[in-house]
């Protein structure tokens, strides 16, 4: 029997095409790709969590190529992932997405370099969670840190898990604060 049960899916993407200054000529588009399921283990401890988190990542695979499809993959320049728990999991159970969210993401995306940003929270339906971003090849590039928001209006419920996979086009519309550029990248500017 498997442990992924979907209740719903969404995808939500952002197209911004200025940030109070000029119009861009290319606009940044963000999406995010959701899917909420069924907590196997809510309400008890489980010790061993890692049969869900090796499961789950078919489904990241299937989130991060709706991305992918969604923004083309030689346009990605930045990603995270997030899991929201109902209130009758515990935040463990969203940490197994580290591994399956990120592994997803960077086996659709070729082995970017960096390491995939997160955010994780136990709470009740209709949450919204900020999700932070960076640049897929080298985390320490600052135009690319921004985020997107997450969260489905009815849910997680008590026993269910939101999982989130996001993916964007490139920096902020309007970065001018400098630092490392995605140009100058090289070993050890935040890559793994």
């Amino acid at each position: 029997m498997s442990l992924i049960e979907i209740r719903k899916r969404s995808l939500t993407i952002e197209t911004i095409y200025h940030e109070g200054g000029p119009v861009v000529d290319k606009p940044l588009r963000v999406a995010a790709a959701c899917a909420v399921i069924r907590n196997p283990y809510a309400g008890r401890y489980e010790p061993d969590l890692m049969p869900f988190m090796a499961e789950l990542r078919s489904l990241g695979k299937t989130l991060a190529e709706e991305l992918v499809d969604t923004l083309g993959k030689d346009n990605i320049e930045v990603y995270s992932k997030g899991a929201i728990v109902g209130i009758e999991g515990e935040l463990e159970h969203g940490a197994v997405w580290h591994e399956a969210g990120g592994w997803a993401m960077r086996s659709v995306l070729g082995e970017p370099k960096a390491i995939v940003p997160a955010n994780k929270a136990v709470a009740s339906a209709g949450y919204r969670m900020m999700v932070p971003v960076h640049y897929i090849h080298a985390c320490y590039v600052r135009s690319h840190f921004y985020g997107i928001e997450i969260g489905i209006q009815d849910a997680p419920r008590p026993r269910e898990i939101l999982f989130a996979l996001v993916m964007g086009t490139g920096g902020r519309v309007h970065s001018r604060l400098g630092g490392l550029t995605k140009e100058n990248v090289s070993v050890n500017d935040g890559q793994r």
